[in-house]
């Protein structure tokens, strides 16, 4: 059978889960935790409110907290960057995605790994200081949606603190590596993970979840620094009614639900985004998603379902809600609100505006005024066709054309979005913000069967309508790194990317924007018009922040790279577009190096005709297929293509198809982060998976 465009698209999900996706050995860490013979300088509360000051560090997330991931340093620009050389390179150990933004502070770079082993490095050489790794529990992998990935660490007085996958936050001691605290972050062992980085606002570290995906009640948390102590936990939809009300925000979101939407969790988990405006004394978080995602599942009467899909303003000190804006109301496309935020005073009509800017997944550059929460624009930066618009309250006018209530639909943007949280940079010379973008649709339909499955998918959507499409449905996907002018509200240039999933930004005085590209490449432009000034090559796909810092005096840029997470997982055709494969590391660059970037591993090539032997109906086969995209799918590829990270199941050998059932359900690569499945799969369904996993490789090898 031939692959279906439509099945692909239908699959084009912002989520990662599958069977096989740690069948290749992941690389331990080989060093122990040690005494560093310097020990690090605190980091304080005036530090990071100051931290634009100190630009030879990088000691925030975003740069600072207004996360505008632009730097002062001026070493490097326009005119020289073409003389950068590669200074150093540190392997991470993992074929998995790389998202994390690495820190810096005094000379030492702190930067996460897949499975959330922290690395302390030192910046200039790339010297293994420590290593620490919290052996987090490899089964809670089942509970991952989107790769097993994190996107740092924070840093505050002398420790560092890191979220982990199965829902634990842990400060380690900056001068040896040694755990100071680990506190659990997950309610009743419910299918919650953490993939963000913590951020850390007037003493206290904060952290959202993940797991709408699964069936889960989004909060965040923040926790005093010094000794794990949970000190508020702020909810982001309600919960039961019958059990009372945590808050006034509660009582109010749940007069915009109906029916027991409490039963799946309702979601809005806020797995990203944060900012904070220490004059205002607020602290701007992005909430997820809907569980399900269709919202006439979650609730039948057809609510805006606060607070899915919005940014919360809250009192950093007690959690408590200041104002909200809800950016997509009663949200049923996965357009989570949970991009980067960015606080810039921009002069608007004349006036000078304290505003928050966000570029999210449903399309649309928002800006509102950070003071109150008031709307102030929004314009597609994308196409977009699941709206036409927003009016003057700043609520959406949906597309009645694009209901998919009663037939599938073929909307834009993707549930992978216009943007998602790969990091955006604004530079305060050009007035530009650069991102990038993604101009991608996918099928939307409802499951009218659905039912809510504890600890597994709880998307909603009908896989079977589907195959009914084709690529002429929805035009092709293009990707672009962008200029946008906030104050005008326009596009100002654009540099093409080969396919979706492109990284982050950083902007420089030295009139530089930074990025890596899907494909493989780290590059830099001319901030003003985009012209290509330098490129290296990565050797894997980049989709992480870059970042750039200096020592002695000498500047240096820095990002990590790993090809991997949900796009290279589920994009299918799309993501092995970007012709790579994983292999994390770090690369740091200088003016005047003449290191050599480590190579890759080479594309897989055609899949080859399978030799192991399975005998198997029409039927079993068709039932695979289905129960394939229900479990696998969303890591190993959308019709078993998968895209470059993870195990290609057309291209498993014999010896592995001979233990097909003491992977699958026995977890024999369980500590490498392939889940077991025993009590979701039976023996017949997984010999029906297997079936069609051998029907789709002689089919991929030409053989009918």
């Amino acid at each position: 059978m031939p692959i279906r465009d439509g099945v692909v698209r239908l699959l084009l999900t912002a989520c990662s889960f599958g069977l096989f996706s740690a069948c290749t050995d992941e690389r331990a860490p080989n060093a122990s935790p040690a005494e560093v013979s310097h020990p690090a300088a605190a980091v304080t509360r005036e530090r990071l409110m100051a931290a634009t000051g100190e630009p030879e560090n990088w000691i925030s997330h975003g740069g600072d907290y207004a996360e505008q991931r632009f730097s002062r340093l001026t070493a490097i620009d326009e005119k020289n960057v073409g003389d950068l050389g590669l200074a150093w390179s540190f392997d991470l150990r993992t074929d998995r995605g790389v998202e994390a933004t690495p820190l810096v502070d005094d000379g030492v770079m702190y930067v996460s790994a897949p499975f959330n082993i922290v690395y302390a490095l030192d910046a200039a050489t790339g010297e293994q200081l420590w290593t620490f790794d919290p052996h987090m529990d490899r089964d809670w992998v089942r509970n991952v949606c989107c790769g097993f990935v994190n996107r740092g660490v924070a840093l505050y007085g002398e420790n560092v603190y890191i979220g982990t996958l199965d829902g634990r936050l842990i400060a380690i001691d900056r001068n040896t590596g040694r755990s100071v605290w680990d506190v659990d972050t997950v309610e009743e062992g419910k299918p919650y993970s953490i993939t963000g980085a913590p951020r850390v606002v007037e003493g206290k570290v904060v952290i959202g979840n993940s797991g709408a995906d699964f069936g889960v009640r989004g909060y965040v948390s923040a926790y005093e620094a010094e000794t794990g102590e949970l000190a508020w936990r702020t909810y982001t939809v309600p919960g039961n009614p019958a059990d009372g009300f945590e808050s006034e925000a509660m009582e109010r979101a749940a007069e915009t639900w109906t029916g027991d939407w409490w039963v799946a969790g309702g979601g809005g988990t806020p797995w990203d985004g944060m900012a904070y405006d220490p004059e205002l004394r607020l602290l701007y978080v992005g909430t997820g998603n809907g569980s399900p995602y269709v919202r006439w599942l979650r609730d039948p009467e057809g609510g805006d379902n606060l607070y899915l899909s919005s940014i919360l303003a809250l009192d950093p000190e007690t959690g408590k809600q200041v104002w909200y804006y809800q950016e997509t109301p009663a949200e049923s496309w996965d357009y989570t609100a949970t991009a980067p935020i960015m606080l810039v005073d921009l002069e608007i009509a004349g006036r000078l505006r304290k505003t928050l800017l966000h570029a999210p997944k449903n399309g649309f550059f928002f800006i509102l005024d950070r003071t109150d929460g008031s709307f102030i624009s929004a314009e597609p930066f994308t196409t977009v066709t699941w709206a036409l618009g927003y009016d003057e309250r700043g609520r959406p006018i949906e597309n009645p054309e694009k209901d998919f209530r009663e037939r599938a639909q073929f909307i834009r943007p993707s549930p992978y979005g216009g943007h998602s949280w790969q990091p955006w940079s604004y530079h305060p010379g050009t007035g530009l913000v650069y991102f990038p973008k993604r101009d991608m649709g996918s099928i939307f339909v409802g499951d009218p069967d659905w039912e809510y499955k504890p600890k597994t998918w709880n998307m909603g959507f009908d896989t079977a309508a589907f195959s009914s499409f084709s690529v002429s449905d929805g035009g092709p996907m293009t990707a672009a790194l962008i200029a946008w002018d906030p104050v005008a509200q326009r596009q100002v240039w654009s540099v093409p990317h080969v396919t979706g999933f492109n990284g982050g930004t950083l902007a420089t005085a030295g009139g530089l924007v930074f990025q890596g590209s899907a494909d493989g490449r780290f590059v830099a432009y001319r901030a003003t018009n985009g012209e290509k000034l330098w490129e290296s090559p990565a050797s894997t796909g980049v989709i992480a922040g870059p970042i750039t810092y200096a020592v002695d005096g000498e500047q240096y840029v820095a990002v990590t790279a790993g090809w991997g997470a949900s796009f290279s997982w589920s994009g299918g055709e799309l993501a092995l577009a970007a012709g790579v494969r994983g292999g994390g590391r770090v690369l740091s660059f200088k003016l005047g190096a003449d290191g050599v970037v480590p190579t890759g591993k080479p594309p897989l090539g055609p899949v080859p005709k399978p030799t192991f032997a399975l005998e198997s109906t029409e039927a079993e086969r068709a039932q695979g297929m289905e129960l394939f995209h229900f479990y696998c799918s969303v890591c190993h590829g959308p019709m078993a293509v998968a895209g470059g990270s993870v195990p290609d199941l057309r291209h498993l050998p014999e010896a592995k198809h001979a233990i097909f059932d003491e992977i699958v359900r026995g977890g024999l690569f369980k500590t490498h982060g392939m889940p077991a499945f025993p009590d979701q799969l039976d023996a017949l369904e997984l010999h029906a998976i297997q079936a069609w996993i051998l029907s789709r490789a002689r089919e991929s090898a030409g053989e009918r």
